[in-house]
């Protein structure tokens, strides 16, 4: 147990320092492209718990794309319930099990030993800042750099690979998401449903690696805007990507 309490200390710690660091280097959009620094900072130093990490832009930066209210409603009602709800299956859970779960990553290689409430509430939480990440003001636009060459590698063509992620996302029957993922370097699209990842250590996830572009295809993602038309949602997704962080994200793969 002393050892394992000396691990959550340093995780704790090293949240802290790079949540310092975020208000006031200009490193700070490199490390949030990362896959490693959202899960730590997705720690609070002070408690051990979850916490929301800040929005990395205003609600209405997206517009005409995402709308204000739809971005302000999905962060502070949507993803928020997804963390209060995640620490209150946390403290249902016996001490033995918490002793084991250091961070999102062991609750994902873990996740078929955890109670359902553990599984939707960190997937949810996970995506979510993932995918605020992932967009940004003055987006869009093609890939550059070696994340381009991957995608012409292994889709033939941008317009192709487009196609394909577009495809996934739209033919996600119900609610979930899309992603486009890297296995060491190898690139592939696929979906999972309601709040699984391609972390996810479960064999009812069909796509694995770490992630490189996430889509919430779920309804309240884009109902006040959209309604039911998801495909104009995904329309304007394409406006507002990061390819920067997605590009850094996958260079670290």
């Amino acid at each position: 147990m002393k050892n394992e309490n000396s691990r959550r200390d340093f995780i704790k710690k090293t949240a802290a320092l790079a949540l310092g660091t975020i208000a006031a280097s200009s490193f700070a959009n490199k490390a949030l492209a990362t896959t490693d620094f959202l899960e730590k900072e997705m720690i609070t130093p002070e408690g051990g718990k979850f916490s929301l990490a800040k929005l990395p832009y205003e609600y209405d930066a997206l517009e005409p794309h995402i709308d204000k209210l739809t971005m302000e409603i999905h962060y502070s009602k949507h993803h928020q319930g997804y963390v209060t709800n995640l620490n209150k299956a946390f403290e249902a859970l016996d001490a033995k099990t918490v002793a084991t779960l250091s961070d999102l990553d062991d609750i994902f290689a873990n996740v078929d030993k955890l109670p359902p409430a553990i599984r939707n509430n960190a997937g949810g939480h996970y995506n979510h800042t993932f995918f605020w990440r992932n967009m940004k003001q003055h987006g869009g636009g093609i890939p550059t750099g070696k994340l381009a060459e991957a995608i012409n590698a292994d889709f033939i063509s941008f317009e192709n690979f487009k196609k394909q992620f577009t495809e996934a996302a739209t033919k996600r029957f119900g609610s979930g998401w899309a992603w486009l993922v890297s296995n060491k370097g190898k690139l592939s699209i696929g979906s999972t449903t309601n709040q699984d990842n391609p972390l996810m250590k479960l064999d009812s996830v069909e796509i694995k690696g770490k992630p490189i572009i996430a889509l919430d295809v779920w309804e309240h993602a884009y109902y006040l805007k959209n309604q039911n038309r998801r495909a104009d949602y995904i329309f304007s997704f394409w406006n507002v990507i990061d390819w920067e962080g997605a590009g850094q994200r996958f260079e670290m793969t």
